[in-house]
């Protein structure tokens, strides 16, 4: 296996299965787990690390004080949405750009389950299995069906220890035979050359796939209500109506959650869309806490160019949002807040699979924001993670392990690329504080440019994964 730079980018995929490979894009992957230990003592990693710290000490963006109201809430990270099924199967060719075609192909891969082994947890899963991996607790919010697919999905949640909580209420009548109420499958499509095709049912309607959802259950709004973080993407937009991802928006503002939304490749078309799929994408393009963005996702929102102007737009934008994350593949990603800009490069490992990166990098943002760690450390570790799930097969339950993180972060391989970052920063620094994560200590005379010795920072994290402990403050 080649040797290769990796920084994750979103997880979610564009739909067209005979679309080139796209580095870094999945829409699907990830699994959950359900507890009835404390949760706070059950993540046990076992490692003696001790790292000597070789660098000086450093200036970091400063955050502000933890919000009492998220250091009462019980639960880490809560996920809206996007559960579905993946089965992976190889093909000797992609399925033809005709819809119809695409239809006829799907459903005759559908009219008789495939093995167990091609099956794997899907969608939003990816994000939850990587974030309770890290020792966070989490519940899973949405619908799954009855049938054999939405059984596996629920032994998966419960074998990884993660709750779900149904989205529906006894006022939202609809059959449970029928097929609007069965569990979404994707069928995740391989070709001899390892390009990836994606097809499930919610890519032939035009309403989304349970439509028939009208309203949240009181079950899913105190699962929101005890969420520090609540994590959509914009994928939920074909599961769920543009109105009551509002409703989802509204209740989490209301009740002191925090939001983390990654628009994916869909955003390009919500922007265009029906007038209720632009509102409701607005809406959390305002409201959200942290904006999860590549670097093709934020030019395709703002119009920009330029990650770095693109990222700083959409936090004038924003009524409550706190940081915007743009993904820049191969060279890193960078964290903006109203007063300062962090960077971190990516780390080179060996590439299996690249599906399910985005969703990882996620959960240890999430993480991060959660535990109050500093913005480099933890872009820092968001990179390790998402390289960690590059290293395996798939994703779902082969997303990152902490082992694997671990000797990420021990390796200290980053992928540093100072032309790159000259450029891009360069006229960026005249007002905004710059916090750039090196491997090598460097001594710079110009204002507001910091860097951070990559030695510092593993010195710090490693401690945390491997005596996680439970540290309530949380980013305003």
């Amino acid at each position: 296996m080649p040797l290769l730079q990796i920084s994750p980018t979103t997880t979610t995929t564009t739909k067209s299965l005979n679309s080139p490979p796209i580095p870094f894009y999945h829409p699907h992957y990830a699994s959950y787990f359900h507890s009835n230990s404390n949760p706070k003592f059950k993540f046990r990693p076992i490692f003696s690390l001790n790292l000597a710290c070789k660098g000086l000490g450093v200036a970091v963006s400063s955050s502000p004080p933890p919000d009492s109201k998220l250091r009462n809430k019980n639960v880490d990270v809560a996920t809206l949405g996007n559960l579905c099924v993946d089965i992976v199967l190889n093909v000797p060719q992609l399925p033809p750009p005709s819809l119809s075609q695409r239809k006829a192909f799907m459903e005759r891969l559908a009219s008789s389950p495939p093995s167990k082994k091609f099956w794997e947890a899907g969608g939003t899963c990816n994000m939850s299995i990587a974030a309770a991996r890290l020792g966070l607790d989490c519940v899973s919010i949405g619908h799954v069906g009855n049938e054999i697919y939405g059984k596996f999905l629920l032994d998966v949640l419960h074998d990884e220890g993660i709750d779900m909580v149904k989205m529906s209420t006894n006022d939202d009548t609809v059959s449970n035979s029928g097929a609007s109420y069965e569990t979404l499958l994707c069928w995740v499509l391989v070709d001899p050359l390892q390009r990836h095709g994606f097809c499930s049912r919610a890519d032939f309607f035009k309403e989304p796939a349970f439509n028939w959802l009208s309203k949240m259950s009181r079950e899913a709004k105190l699962a929101i209500k005890n969420s520090k973080v609540l994590f959509c993407n914009g994928y939920g937009f074909d599961e769920l109506s543009p109105g009551l991802l509002l409703t989802v928006v509204d209740c989490a503002v209301e009740v002191g959650t925090s939001i983390f939304f990654d628009p994916g490749p869909r955003g390009k078309n919500l922007i265009t869309g029906t007038p209720e799929e632009q509102r409701a994408l607005n809406h959390f393009l305002r409201m959200s806490d942290v904006l999860l963005l590549t670097a093709d996702e934020a030019e395709s929102l703002t119009g920009i160019g330029d990650p770095i102007l693109a990222g700083q737009e959409l936090l004038k934008r924003g009524i409550r949002t706190k940081w915007v994350i743009v993904k820049m593949g191969l060279v890193g990603s960078v964290l903006m807040t109203a007063s300062s800009i962090t960077c971190a490069p990516a780390f080179k490992v060996n590439i299996a699979d690249t599906v399910g990166c985005g969703d990882s990098f996620v959960a240890a943002i999430a993480y991060g924001f959660i535990h109050n760690l500093p913005m480099v450390n933890t872009l820092a570790i968001a990179n390790a993670v998402g390289a960690a799930t590059a290293m395996g097969c798939g994703a779902g339950r082969n997303v990152a392990s902490i082992e694997k993180v671990v000797d990420i972060l021990r390796s200290s391989n980053l992928n540093e690329d100072d032309e790159f970052w000259t450029q891009i920063l360069d006229k960026k620094m005249v007002d905004q504080e710059v916090t750039c994560l090196s491997k090598i200590v460097r001594n710079v005379n110009r204002n507001h440019l910091n860097f951070v010795p990559f030695d510092k920072v593993a010195s710090e994290l490693l401690p945390k994964l491997e005596f996680p402990q439970t540290v309530e403050n949380v980013r305003t």
